[in-house]
Parts: structure tokens; sequence; C-alpha cells
């Protein structure tokens, strides 16, 4: 990401010390966490997944299923559509990245295998989100 720009930019440095190795690892150098290790993997109260690096929000709970694959997944963005898309050639495969908008945080990839009627796997790593809870 580093010739990408997004409204949210800090420096390696200040990444650093607002995340977890773990989120930092996941978010900004693109890593993935172990299947069924995320503490969102099972998760499923209603509210908002947001990005753990900025807090834009990405995917309401409505949208999330399991997919029984290890990671957290929606069949759908959230309805501000903080989620970009890229081509991902990397590990030997042609794969979709899911970026944040807001920050470019790497979230994981996006799949056309989900079960539901849009078609849409949103496959995430929990470091990647924080929730919030909703009020209702």
């Amino acid at each position: 990401m580093q010739n990408e720009s997004f409204p949210i930019a800090r420096t390696e440095a200040e990444w650093r010390a607002s995340l977890t190795p773990e989120q930092f690892r996941v978010l900004r150098q693109k890593g993935t966490e172990y299947p069924g290790t995320g503490q969102y993997d099972k998760h499923f109260e209603p509210g908002t997944y947001v990005c753990a690096g900025c807090g834009a929000a990405l995917f309401a709970s409505d949208s999330k299923f399991d997919a029984h694959c290890g990671w957290p997944s929606f069949d759908a963005q959230g309805p501000e559509s903080n989620v970009a898309e890229k081509a991902d050639y990397s590990h030997g495969m042609v794969r979709t990245e899911i970026l944040c908008k807001k920050c470019g945080g790497h979230l994981g990839h996006v799949f056309d295998d989900g079960p539901t009627a849009t078609g849409l796997r949103y496959c995430v790593n929990s470091a990647s989100l924080d929730f919030k809870k909703s009020t209702k």
C-alpha cells in the first residue's frame, strides 16, 4: 500500500503505536490470522463491525453468517460502503483483497461462493475488526 493514498494516513511508527502487534501484522502487513483463532469468528451479537485501525463502519451484524471457514464471514458490506476491493495475485492465486476505504487496512478477501442471495463471502480477519454493540 506504499503508493496508495487513503483519507487516514499515518506513519509506520504511528500505526505500530496505535495497534496491537497482531492488528499491525494483519492490517498493515497484509497478514492472515490462523483459522478459528479470531475473537469474532463465532461472534453473533447485534451491532456493527468496524475497522480496528480507524473505526470506519464496515459490516452490519445482520450480514454475518457462519461459513465454517474459521474467519468471520459476511454476505454484504455495511450501508456506508467503506470496503474497497483490489486484485490480489499473491501466493500464486488470483483473489480479490478487501481493504478499509478510510485507512487502507487489509481486511481479508471476498469470494463469490457465499450461500446467501448475494452470492458473496467477505472473509475477514478478526484482528482487523472491532465491534460496536447495538444499543437498540
